[in-house]
């Protein structure tokens, strides 16, 4: 099991997460199986809403992406190695609109699956870290030309990557993370991790806990000096 930093500053949840269920994201392949997901929100905001309007606003008209607390924030190695993938062109939708994000995964799901597609209309625009011959690091659904290091570049912990985005398969603004054991989706298998420390919010105080993963029902900080 890797112990590893947070990729992400801020306050966040994490709406799949192998702290509640594995596999988190409902499938064992890609390997995905203890992958995470960080979702930026609003500290006191009882509701969780990742966004500054309202539901309604989001699900009738949809939402620029610049009204996600998250979009363009900084995403950081969480761990030694080095980058050997990368893309950084994909273009990402706005705005976001739950319905047609929801009907893109559909499409491009089906098209990497059952059509060969390239794994980039999944992970849009990424960073793959090499960190030994059998454990590699994917951050993926990042923002469009932010992505800050190069392909060779040897990376260590707090390092930064690029900013979050909502490129490929993603229904809005968010981070995915994922270790597995190979660098190729189709035959890797997931790898599971624990943080190193991060804080959780309950009865309005915040706890630090060391060596865990966060549930999808918490809020979560992680906080850099």
């Amino acid at each position: 099991m890797l112990q590893i930093d947070s990729p992400v500053n801020g306050v966040y949840i994490t709406p799949n997460t192998p702290g509640s269920k594995v596999p988190s994201h409902g499938t064992s392949g890609f390997g995905e199986e203890y992958a995470i997901d960080f979702v930026m929100i609003k500290e006191n905001d009882i509701f969780k809403k990742p966004y500054k309007k309202s539901l309604l606003e989001y699900l009738v008209k949809g939402l620029e992406l610049n009204d996600f607390y998250g979009y363009g924030q900084t995403i950081y190695s969480p761990i030694f190695g080095e980058v050997i993938g990368l893309e950084n062109n994909i273009e990402e939708r706005n705005p976001v609109n739950l319905f047609h994000d929801i009907e893109n995964t559909r499409k491009v799901t089906n098209e990497y699956i059952n059509k060969n597609g390239s794994s980039k209309i999944i992970t849009g625009n990424y960073v793959m870290i090499m960190i030994t011959e059998n454990e590699y690091l994917l951050l993926a659904h990042l923002k469009k030309n932010s992505i800050k290091v190069s392909i060779g570049q040897k990376v260590k912990e707090h390092d930064l990557i690029a900013e979050l985005g909502h490129s490929g398969n993603s229904t809005m603004p968010h981070l995915h993370m994922q270790f597995m054991d190979n660098r190729d989706y189709r035959i890797a298998k997931g790898i599971p991790f624990i943080f190193k420390k991060y804080e959780v919010k309950k009865s309005e105080k915040w706890k630090i806990v060391n060596n865990a993963v966060p549930k999808d029902n918490e809020v979560i900080r992680f906080e850099r000096k």
